[in-house]
């Protein structure tokens, strides 16, 4: 059985600055305050986290495989 990890904070950040995005500024560009977009590295957010995936081309599952269990499972082909 493989154990699921989400993606370090670290790795989404430096992720989104190599496609010229900021937390901050994406949150500002989605209509909210600056800091509003980070809550999702502490709770799920649905809503803020596809935010952050569209940004990188991803799906939130990707990002964060233990707030979807059963959308990874399916990507994987496993379920």
């Amino acid at each position: 059985m493989e154990i699921q990890t989400d993606m370090p904070r670290a790795l989404v950040v430096a992720h989104l600055k190599m496609k010229g995005w900021s937390v901050s500024r994406l949150s500002e560009h989605h209509g909210y305050h600056r800091g509003t977009l980070s809550n999702v590295f502490n709770t799920h957010w649905p809503k803020g986290e596809r935010f952050i995936a569209d940004a990188l081309n991803m799906d939130p599952s990707d990002i964060w495989p233990t707030r979807y269990p059963d959308e990874s499972k399916k990507s994987k082909g496993v379920a």
